[in-house]
C-alpha cells in the first residue's frame, strides 16, 4: 500500500505531512521547503506555475496569478488568469497535483491517499470540492478532517494522559475557526465547532492596505486601488508590514515608483506603528469573539471550564490575538505545537491511523460534531420554506433522530422530503443536499396523517433519511454521502432530445440564474438540482418528468425573482 500524507490546502499556504518512525514529518516540495505558498499562474508563454514560482510573477503578472483561491471555493464563481477563467476547483487541483509530485519525490514512491483539511465550518459543498479537488490531481480522498481537528490530534499524540477541555483557535490565512474538545485517557471528543469562513490573516492585510490607500489619495489625490501592478505591490508590503509588527513596534513601508503622476514617479512611504495597526483591525479582532461565545453556548461551558487555549494557524502570532483571548476568556493561550505546521502534522496522524501505522489501542480515538443543522422542508401558516432541524448542530456523531410530522393538505397523498444543511430558518438560505418522495398516505383531512422522519448520521458522513407513514408503515429512503464527491452524469445531450425545443427557454432561464450567481445559496442549489433533473428527463424521453421539473424550476425562479 502507499503511503497516506496529510495535506494542510490553506488560502496563504500549502503544507503536507507524512506518519513514519512514529511522528509526522513534514514533507518538503521541490524548493526543499516546508511551506508552499497557495497561489496558481500562468506564465508569458501559457505554462503553468505554482508556488513560489506563481508567487513571484504575482507582482509583475497579477492578471495571470490567482491567489487565495480557498476563499471561493464552493461559490460558483470563475476566476481570471489572463483571457481564460476557471473554477477554484480547477485550480485548487493544481496545487494538490504538485504536492503530490512532490510527496512522491521526497518519499521516494507514487503518492496517490490523502486526508485533507478544511475549515470546520465548511460546508457539504465546499469539503465535495475539496475532495474533486483532489480526485483531479490524482488522489484519492481517505478522509476530510476539520483544521482544528487535525490541530488537536497533533497535540494530542503527545499528550495522552491529558484529561482537559482544550480550546482550538485557529486563524489561518483565510478562515478562522474555533472548536471545543474534550481529552480523556487517549480520546479527543469534539464538543462543538464555529467560525467564519470569510474572516483570517487576509483581511488585516486588506485594512491596512485601504489606510496606505487612504492616505497615499491624501497626499497625492490618485487611487491605487484601480491599479492592479500597485494593487499587488501594496499587498505584498502590508502583509511584510503585519509580520514586522508582531516583533516590532514601527515599520516603515516604502514603494518606490508605486505609480506615475504627470509623469513622475511617485514613492509610497508611510510609517505605521504597531498600535494603528491594532486600532486597524479592531473590528476584525472583535468577529473572533461570536464564534467562542457560540461554542460555549452549545457546550454549556463557562470560561473558567476551559482548561487550555491552543493557538494554530500564522495569524495567531500577532500579538493583538494573544492578549485579546486573555482578556476575553481569562486565559492566556498557549503555542504547544507549531501554529504553521499542526494542521498538516494533524492530519498526518489521521493518515496514520487509516493506514494501520498508529495502534488506536495505545493512540487516539476522535469523535466529531456535525458543525451545521441538519434538517427538512415544511410549511407554516404563512410560508413553506421553513427549515424544520432533525440533528442540531454540534451533536456529536454517530447519531440518529427522529421528528414527527403532519399531512398539509386536505386528501395528500404523496409527501416530498426535502434536506437542508444550515442554520437559516429560511431553507432557501441554506444548503440543499437531496430530496426523495413518500407515497401511499391515505387521502385525510390536513393534519391527520402522520409522517416520521428519521436521520441517521455516521463518522464515515453518510446521512441516510427516512421518512414512514405511522399509520401504514410505508416507507422511502435517500442516502447522502456528505463530503463525498458525487460525480454525476453528463446531461449536455439534453439539447438533442426530440422534446428540448419545448423545455429551451425554462433551462436558459435557470442557467442564466445559476451563471450570475445571485441566487441564496440553498435557492441555487435548488436550481440546480432541478435543472439536472430536467437535462436528465429530456434524455430519457420522460415528459412527465421534464414537466413536473419544469414547474418546480418555474416556481423556484419566481421566488427568487420576487426577492
Amino acid at each position: 500500500m502507499s503511503a497516506i500524507i496529510g495535506i494542510d490546502l490553506g488560502t496563504s499556504t500549502t503544507e503536507a505531512a507524512v506518519y513514519r518512525n512514529g511522528k509526522p514529518e513534514i514533507i518538503l516540495n521541490l524548493d526543499h521547503a516546508a511551506v508552499t505558498p497557495s497561489v496558481v499562474g500562468i506564465d508569458q508563454g501559457g505554462n503553468w506555475l505554482v508556488g513560489e514560482r506563481a508567487r513571484a510573477q504575482a507582482l509583475l503578472f497579477p492578471e495571470n496569478t490567482a491567489m487565495e483561491v480557498k476563499r471561493k471555493t464552493g461559490s460558483g464563481e470563475r476566476i481570471a488568469l489572463g483571457k481564460a477563467t476557471f473554477e477554484p476547483v480547477e485550480l485548487q487541483a493544481r496545487l494538490l497535483s504538485y504536492v503530490r509530485t512532490y510527496a512522491s519525490e521526497f518519499l521516494g514512491e507514487e503518492v496517490d491517499r490523502a486526508v485533507i483539511s478544511v475549515p470546520a465550518y465548511f460546508n457539504d459543498r465546499q469539503r465535495r470540492e475539496t475532495i474533486r479537488a483532489g480526485k483531479m490531481a490524482g488522489f484519492f480522498v481517505e478522509r476530510i478532517l476539520n483544521e482544528p481537528t487535525a490541530a488537536a490530534m497533533r497535540y494530542g499524540l503527545s499528550h495522552l494522559d491529558e484529561n482537559s477541555h482544550v480550546l482550538v483557535y485557529d486563524l489561518g490565512g483565510g478562515t478562522f475557526d474555533v472548536t471545543l474538545l474534550e481529552m480523556f485517557e487517549g480520546v479527543l471528543e469534539v464538543k462543538a465547532s464555529s467560525g467564519d469562513n470569510q474572516l483570517g490573516g487576509k483581511d488585516f492585510d486588506e485594512a491596512l492596505m485601504e489606510w496606505l490607500f487612504a492616505h497615499f489619495q491624501s497626499k497625492h489625490g490618485k487611487n491605487l486601488r484601480q491599479d492592479r501592478y500597485a494593487l499587488a505591490r501594496v499587498k505584498e508590503e502590508a502583509e511584510k508590514c503585519k509580520i514586522a509588527l508582531s516583533t516590532q513596534d514601527t515599520y516603515r513601508v516604502i514603494i518606490p515608483a508605486v505609480c506615475t503622476i504627470n509623469g513622475q514617479p511617485v514613492a509610497l512611504d508611510e510609517t505605521v506603528t504597531r498600535a494603528q495597526f491594532e486600532n486597524l483591525t479592531a473590528d476584525l479582532l472583535e468577529r473572533t469573539h461570536d464564534p467562542i461565545d457560540r461554542v460555549l453556548g452549545d457546550t454549556r461551558l463557562r470560561d473558567d471550564e476551559i482548561d487550555r487555549v491552543i493557538l494554530v494557524g500564522g495569524s495567531t502570532r500577532m500579538p493583538m490575538i494573544v492578549e485579546d483571548i486573555a482578556r476575553f476568556l481569562g486565559r492566556a493561550p498557549e503555542q504547544p505545537v507549531d501554529p504553521d505546521f499542526a494542521v498538516a502534522e494533524g492530519a498526518a496522524v489521521m493518515a496514520g491511523i487509516i493506514a494501520g501505522e498508529v495502534d488506536e489501542r495505545e493512540g487516539l480515538v476522535m469523535t466529531d460534531v456535525n458543525p451545521f443543522s441538519l434538517g427538512v422542508r415544511v410549511r407554516d401558516e404563512r410560508t413553506d420554506t421553513v427549515m424544520s432541524v432533525v440533528i442540531p448542530r454540534n451533536t456529536t456523531i454517530p447519531t440518529e433522530r427522529t421528528e414527527r410530522y403532519a399531512t398539509a393538505s386536505p386528501r395528500q397523498t404523496v409527501a416530498k422530503i426535502e434536506v437542508y444543511q444550515g442554520e437559516s430558518r429560511d431553507v432557501t438560505h441554506n444548503h440543499f443536499l437531496g430530496e426523495f418522495e413518500v407515497k401511499g398516505i391515505p387521502p385525510k383531512p390536513a393534519g391527520m396523517e402522520k409522517i416520521n422522519v428519521t436521520f441517521s448520521y455516521d463518522l464515515n458522513g453518510l446521512l441516510v433519511v427516512r421518512a414512514a407513514i405511522v399509520s401504514t408503515g410505508e416507507e422511502a429512503m435517500i442516502e447522502i454521502h456528505m463530503g463525498r464527491d458525487e460525480e454525476k452524469p453528463d446531461v449536455s445531450a439534453w439539447k438533442t432530445a426530440p422534446d428540448a425545443p419545448r423545455f429551451r427557454a425554462i433551462i436558459r432561464r435557470a442557467e442564466r440564474a445559476v451563471a450570475q450567481n445571485t441566487l441564496p445559496g440553498g435557492l441555487k442549489e435548488r436550481v440546480e438540482t432541478l435543472l439536472f433533473k430536467l437535462k436528465q428527463a429530456l434524455i430519457a424521453g420522460n415528459v412527465h418528468d421534464a414537466e413536473r421539473a419544469e414547474g418546480e424550476l418555474t416556481a423556484a425562479l419566481r421566488k427568487t425573482e420576487a426577492q
